[in-house]
């Protein structure tokens, strides 16, 4: 067995920022992200009454794990609605158009893991195609 070079990195909650492209009312932090090429990740807070711009994740598949809150993945042409409760996780896969909406009174909290690719990405669409 051989041992990596590489050190375990840790990312604490307090160090995260805004970061990347933002909609209104949700904020997105990035936690892990240009550290390998393969993978990468983020937290989304949403404020209560808030939606997301419809858009996808181009080439990345996305996990979703909801923290705290009750937030809603809204896809297929806006039809579908899935609320994720804490402890959910959810797969979005590459290219799906979806939106994240907060109906609720409190904060929506979820970790965003990405791959492929060391930084997410995000593609804001006008509505639903």
């Amino acid at each position: 067995m051989s041992s990596s070079n590489k050190p375990v990195i840790v990312t604490k909650s307090s160090d995260l920022k805004a970061s990347g492209g933002q909609t209104e009312g949700m904020i997105r932090q990035n936690a892990i992200t240009g550290l390998t090429d393969n993978i990468c990740a983020s937290r989304m807070i949403a404020h209560p009454h808030t939606a997301s711009a419809v858009h996808h994740h181009g080439d990345q598949d996305t996990i979703v794990f909801a923290f705290s809150g009750h937030g809603t993945v809204v896809s297929d042409g806006g039809k579908k609605k899935q609320v994720l409760a804490p402890g959910d996780f959810a797969l979005i896969p590459a290219w799906a158009e979806h939106q994240e909406v907060n109906e609720g009174d409190v904060e929506v909290v979820w970790c965003i893991v990405r791959s492929p690719g060391p930084n997410p990405h995000v593609t804001n669409l006008e509505g639903w195609s």
